[in-house]
């Protein structure tokens, strides 16, 4: 996939879905340590490397492995994030590939997102 195809959401646009959306499914895709240091609330911690095998999986196998219902494939609101934005875009190139056709990918990433919060 061209990486021109990937979508972003800027910081004010995932606050205001955070707010209101209930189809919002926002993957975070760092390591282990890195989330241990702090987190957007409500992502999944789905690491890179797992991301294509994680979304490749049937339902059930996703739920019980992560905890949370499986995003369809047309899901609305699919929103990727890694520490500076290279991660998330990669993941989110993935998802495409994977038929998740509205991914998108936070570019700012978590380094905005802690300095904007105050974290």
């Amino acid at each position: 996939m061209e990486s021109s195809v990937t979508k972003e959401i800027s910081y004010e646009d995932l606050k205001a879905l955070l707010g209101k959306s209930q189809n919002l499914f926002l993957v975070d895709v760092r390591t282990k340590e890195e989330v241990d240091k702090g987190h957007i609330p409500g992502s999944v911690h789905i690491p890179l490397d797992t991301v294509a095998d994680a979304f490749a999986m049937v339902p059930e196998e996703f739920k019980a492995k992560y905890g949370v219902t499986k995003p369809p494939l047309d899901a609305p609101e699919l929103v990727f994030h890694c520490h500076l934005g290279r991660r998330g875009a990669v993941a989110t190139g993935k998802a495409y590939e994977l038929g998740y056709v509205n991914a998108r990918n936070y570019a700012g990433a978590y380094k905005e997102w802690s300095a904007k919060e105050g974290k």
